[in-house]
């Protein structure tokens, strides 16, 4: 159980004061906020050691300055630091080549040794988040990685927290309240089944070779394996029932059962859930992100004014939060967890906003509609180009009946001249096959999270939060905030979200 002390400002900043940080994932977008989250509140900390696939140290050390260090997300770092800058991040960021994939990460021996004398916190953030990805790469991140991770924790005498981040939608996508519980080692989202993560691996390896000499055949294979196994076990997609996966790995070996002999002597453990991660809300720049979230899609058809219709509610609930608060809760379930001892299971949290203060798809499209209406694009002319109205479908089946009638009966047409006619139409009919092919593949991958349903319980969030007490200097009290109901969803998308995604997703 938590120490029932209280959390503020001060304590947050004063706990990563002379400590060491090894963080993985850096290079994506909530591993670069929180790298940055704490050089800026913390320049006092001893080390952050960033984890980078790179083929040596100085290929290492350019990731981490062109893709970490040099981005936009580091001004008000670099502003005050001045000229001393380049210096003040040599002292603090030590980059490391290698790769969570393979054992003691690819590191060398006397590397590994070194931080494994002197890391306090590990913070797992690496995954590969590939909805429809190769199940083999998706099991070497999302779970070995894992693996490798806590192997290298057990070795470190002093390690007082590990962190890692998962997904809330590793719960699976039904109806009704999904609650913060670790998930149990051979849990199945259906019912009456065994998941066992060994077993998995066997298999894979044992599909592996059979198409070991066509590449192009094991990608097919690995892709429609992952999809096959997740759905065979109640998952929808390899992303989430990897991360799954990765979460009951975390459990078996840093909290194995009792005596917990091998247990991590001291290190709190905690399983961090955010929903779908949005731009930054507020520090240290409103509207910064890396990568299209989900909800994206809709922001860039929208301004593009190619995508006429979208599979989706606008009366549903997207779960969506701000990148900066995921990694203010990060920080304090870093605080209050760390030392910990006795822990039976780790500490979860779901970072979300559908419990607190849900945001329906409508507040995004509508906040879309203000936003391009008042601001619309402009043609290479300068021509004003207006903004349509876009078509939603409320059911998978509607939209597949619409994809039929304007598509696939075309395409059926279009395939019969072109018998006729000796193949003179081959070329088109094979393009538009594909393109309807690889639509309908994307609803099906894609429909589960069009359509979710459930609401993920932070009752665990809620009493951190509760935890957190007024500072001595009120601004204070806003830099380690996650408290979603704070958050004004209209203006949040149109006056910050919106112009995040066109600023630095579209260029």
């Amino acid at each position: 159980m938590m120490a029932a002390d209280r959390l503020d400002a001060e304590r947050i900043i004063e706990y990563f004061k002379g400590k060491s940080i090894l963080i993985t994932g850096a290079t994506g977008f909530l591993g670069k906020i929180l790298v940055e989250k704490i050089l800026r509140v913390q320049p006092d900390v001893k080390k952050i050691y960033l984890l980078v696939r790179a083929i040596d140290q100085a290929s290492a050390n350019q990731r981490v300055q062109s893709e970490v260090t040099e981005t936009e997300l580091f001004c008000v770092v670099k502003e005050k630091h001045g000229k001393g800058f380049e210096r003040f991040i040599e002292e603090k960021v030590v980059a490391l080549a290698g790769d969570i994939i393979y054992d003691d990460l690819g590191l060398d021996p006397q590397v590994l040794h070194d931080l494994a004398d002197d890391l306090d916190v590990i913070v797992n953030g690496a995954a590969t988040t590939n909805f429809y990805g190769r199940y083999d790469v998706s099991l070497d991140v999302n779970v070995l990685g894992v693996k490798h991770l806590c192997q290298l924790a057990k070795k470190c005498r002093g390690l007082k927290v590990f962190l890692h981040v998962s997904t809330a939608y590793a719960g699976g996508d039904q109806e009704g309240l999904i609650q913060e519980r670790a998930f149990e080692e051979g849990w199945a989202l259906r019912e009456g089944m065994h998941l066992d993560v060994d077993t998995e691996l066997r298999l894979v390896a044992d599909v592996r070779r059979e198409v070991e000499d066509d590449e192009k055949a094991r990608r097919k294979a690995m892709k429609e394996l992952g999809l096959a196994r997740a759905r065979h076990f109640g998952w929808s997609n390899t992303y989430v029932f990897t991360k799954a996966m990765g979460e009951m790995l975390l459990s078996r070996m840093l909290l194995p059962p009792p005596p917990r002999s091998s247990a991590v002597t001291g290190a709190g453990v905690v399983v961090v859930r955010p929903s779908i991660i949005t731009s930054i809300q507020r520090d240290p720049l409103p509207g910064w992100m890396q990568g299209t979230r989900t909800i994206d899609t809709l922001i860039i058809g929208y301004a593009k004014q190619n995508l006429s219709c979208f599979l989706g509610d606008l009366d549903l609930v997207m779960d969506v939060i701000p990148g900066d608060m995921v990694v203010n809760a990060m920080m304090a379930a870093t605080v209050a967890h760390s030392g910990e001892v006795g822990q039976e299971q780790p500490a979860v949290y779901h970072v979300s906003s559908s419990l607190r203060n849900p945001a329906a798809y409508s507040v995004l499209y509508e906040a879309g509609r203000r936003h391009f209406t008042e601001k619309p694009r402009v043609g290479k002319r300068g021509e004003v180009i207006p903004t349509k109205e876009m078509h939603f479908f409320k059911t998978i089946a509607s939209f597949q009946v619409y994809m039929l009638v304007k598509y696939r009966l075309p395409l059926e047409i279009l395939h019969l001249v072109n018998l006729l006619l000796c193949g003179l139409f081959s070329r088109l009919y094979s393009n538009l096959a594909r393109q309807y092919r690889y639509v309908m593949h994307l609803v099906d991958v894609y429909g589960p999270f069009a359509f979710f349903k459930g609401c993920f319980d932070d009752i665990n969030l809620e009493r951190l939060r509760q935890r957190m007490g007024r500072s001595k200097n009120p601004q204070d009290d806003e830099m380690f905030n996650f408290d979603p109901k704070t958050i004004d969803w209209e203006d949040y998308f149109y006056r910050i979200h919106i112009p995040g995604v066109l600023k630095y997703i579209l260029k």
